[in-house]
């Protein structure tokens, strides 16, 4: 089970934020999950031998500055601060993920995969925009799925019964489902979140994604 597979949920209170147009919303929210990923990607650059029990602890602290983002998401400035502190854990957490894969397969793997995402998000983005696909009533289903998915991964850690490349592919619907759920939402004006809470689910959709297809390519390469 990939160590990355929770979403933000915007809480069913919403909050009373100023409207924003839509392009101002959008260029916002890109440029601070894509600031995320570079400080994801440094972090994992910094630290390529860090020992798989250290990157976990830094997923868990990662999660925890991840809790108080959503909690300070009233204060723009805290909130955005806490989210690139949680940017930073969350490379030094798959780094040992994407030095194994450097290791046995070559760093040609990875670069595949994340040209794939980003030329993915950017696809699934246009798709919303050009067609204004609306798929944020079917969140409710799509979080029953990722919650029996996170059930499912956590038994296949006992019983593996079940192979973890349609696993990977599992998580790639998923997390697909929820890139077009979140530029819908992004489209609609944010649906009254901020630029910030709108960028940490961005950022959990490709870093998910990214793992997904890193599974999957290394799985293609070993075949």
């Amino acid at each position: 089970m990939n160590a990355m597979q929770y979403q933000y949920q915007p809480p069913q209170q919403r909050l009373a934020a100023p409207a924003i147009p839509t392009h101002s919303l959008l260029a916002q929210v890109l440029g601070i999950s894509a600031l995320g990923f570079c400080i994801t990607a440094l972090a994992a650059w910094l630290f390529p031998g860090i020992a798989p029990g250290a990157g976990m602890i830094a997923m868990l602290a990662g999660l925890g500055l991840l809790f108080g983002c959503m909690a300070a998401r009233k204060n723009e400035a805290l909130s955005l601060t806490l989210f690139y502190a949680f940017t930073f854990c969350e490379g030094l957490g798959i780094a040992p993920v994407i030095s194994q894969h450097n290791q046995t397969m070559g760093p040609s793997v990875v670069t595949e995969a994340a040209l794939t995402t980003g030329l993915g998000m950017f696809a699934l983005g246009a798709v919303v925009y050009a067609t204004g696909l609306d798929l944020r009533r079917f969140q409710g289903y799509v979080t029953l799925a990722l919650l029996g998915l996170v059930l499912l991964g956590i038994v296949s850690i006992f019983v593996r019964f079940i192979h973890p490349q349609v696993y990977a592919y599992l998580v790639l619907a998923i997390f697909t489902a929820y890139v077009l759920i979140d530029f819908a939402r992004i489209r609609a004006g944010g649906d009254g979140y901020t630029p910030v809470m709108l960028a940490v689910s961005i950022y959990l959709d490709a870093l998910n994604i990214f793992l997904a297809l890193l599974t999957i390519f290394g799985g293609r390469r070993r075949d």
